[in-house]
């Protein structure tokens, strides 16, 4: 059997986590790949923090980059989480000392993925990195693997647990997305901070990845169309309930014309679609292809439960001796990518505007939309006559993302309109 040096970098949930599954699992492990594996090295901000193990304190390194130049690690797991400074200097520094890698980190690979794939093919190991996208699904071996011959054209995920969890909640409780959040966070299901995951930068990472793997692309890099659930009020889930629709955060990613149209925002999807039924944490990932048709993988998408999981199958991948390009093909033959102008994308829109309740105010909004080629399908005005105001939500037919864009700027200077008007896209 070969003996195997494990390092860990960041015991934070997910690594304290990982730390005793692989201890748990020693022997498992060893029958199914034939290795004997050992934790020889562990690093993290503080050595004196209480955590739920012990642990030898001669593997403990302060500096982490020490560990990527020990002799005896032959696989060093990354999880401080930054797509920059000590996380990639690790990472990088690891593989140019011929370590396999494995990562949670989507921040890092969405950024810096090409660039330490070609490290890893150079210098022949592992960057393996299925954690970073989808929790406990296992979606990126199922492209790089189970869909390898297929040609897919469209990838279409709910991929963020947290936003997932307030939307839900927001629903099923008729509670506002400030009281929702509040709980998330006391639950542990949202950070402190939970900047990235409301405004769709989390997920819009994990599309990049996603892009990647199933179209043979560089990562893409160019500014693309982002909204998050920030703006999303009570009173759009249950006008989304009036009209049998559910509000989910979707990322979504295709090729039209040879073309890349990656995008992340909040989607109205019909009650009776499978996607508009995957509820709390829980992410799900639709992938179509050919000859393979749609593919629908669902689980759970964040924690260190599904979160250890998928490292341990990154793991167990390379204790196999499978030495694989992380992204599916070698890093020469991933093309860079053309662009689908996103204002050229028509996409039937609610929109709800808040407004002073008096005379000529709806006159004033049907105009400029009549302006900017925008037909209503439907209209329906909900006057509160205590507060003096309305609010005012209008269906169109399907529109092009350039017209509506510059339509909605223009009611900045309408003192009859009391703020930005919310714009959810339909799916």
């Amino acid at each position: 059997m070969k003996n195997i040096g494990i390092a860990i970098v960041g015991l934070g949930n997910i690594g304290s986590r990982l730390y005793k599954e692989i201890l748990s699992k020693k022997k498992d492990i060893g029958l199914k790949t034939n290795t004997k594996i050992n934790i020889v090295a562990i690093s993290a901000k503080n050595i004196k923090k209480k955590r739920s193990f012990k642990f030898n304190k001669k593997i403990f390194f302060k500096n982490p980059l020490e560990i990527t130049k020990n002799p005896k690690v032959n696989i060093v797991i990354e999880l401080i989480g930054l797509s920059d400074g000590i996380s990639k200097r690790v990472v990088e520094s690891a593989l140019k000392n011929r370590k396999n890698v494995i990562t949670a980190n989507k921040a890092l690979i969405s950024k810096h993925g090409d660039y330490l794939s070609f490290l890893a093919e150079k210098n022949k190991v592992n960057l393996e990195f299925e954690a970073a996208v989808g929790g406990g699904i296992p979606v990126l071996r199922t492209i790089k693997d189970g869909l390898a011959t297929n040609k897919i054209h469209k990838v279409i995920g709910i991929l963020n647990g947290t936003s997932n969890y307030i939307l839900t909640k927001m629903q099923k409780n008729k509670d506002s997305f400030k009281n929702v959040l509040k709980d998330a966070q006391k639950l542990g299901l949202a950070e402190p901070n939970p900047k990235f995951d409301l405004d769709g930068s989390d997920v819009l990472a994990k599309i990049r990845i996603l892009s990647s793997l199933s179209f043979n692309k560089k990562i893409s890099k160019i500014a693309c169309l982002k909204n998050g659930i920030e703006n999303i009020e009570l009173k759009d889930i249950e006008m989304a309930e009036k009209l049998d629709l559910r509000i989910k955060l979707l990322g979504i990613t295709e090729i039209i014309n040879n073309k890349l149209f990656e995008r992340v925002h909040p989607c109205l999807i019909k009650k009776d679609n499978y996607i508009a039924n995957i509820d709390g944490v829980m992410n799900a990932v639709i992938l179509e292809g050919y000859p393979v048709g749609e593919s629908v993988l669902q689980g759970e998408g964040a924690g260190p439960g599904p979160t250890s999981s998928a490292l341990m199958s990154d793991l167990l991948s390379i204790l196999r001796g499978n030495i694989k390009f992380p992204f599916g093909i070698p890093f020469n033959k991933r093309r860079s990518v053309s662009f689908y102008d996103k204002n050229k994308n028509y996409n039937s829109l609610y929109l709800r505007f808040e407004v002073k309740d008096k005379p000529g105010v709806l006159s004033q909004i049907t105009k400029q939309l009549a302006k900017y080629k925008i037909s209503i399908e439907r209209l329906i005005q909900i006057p509160d006559h205590n507060k003096k105001r309305a609010s005012i939500v209008i269906i169109t037919h399907k529109v092009k993302e350039a017209y509506s864009s510059k339509c909605l700027k223009s009611f900045k200077s309408n003192k009859n309109v009391l703020k930005n008007p919310t714009i959810i896209r339909l799916f």
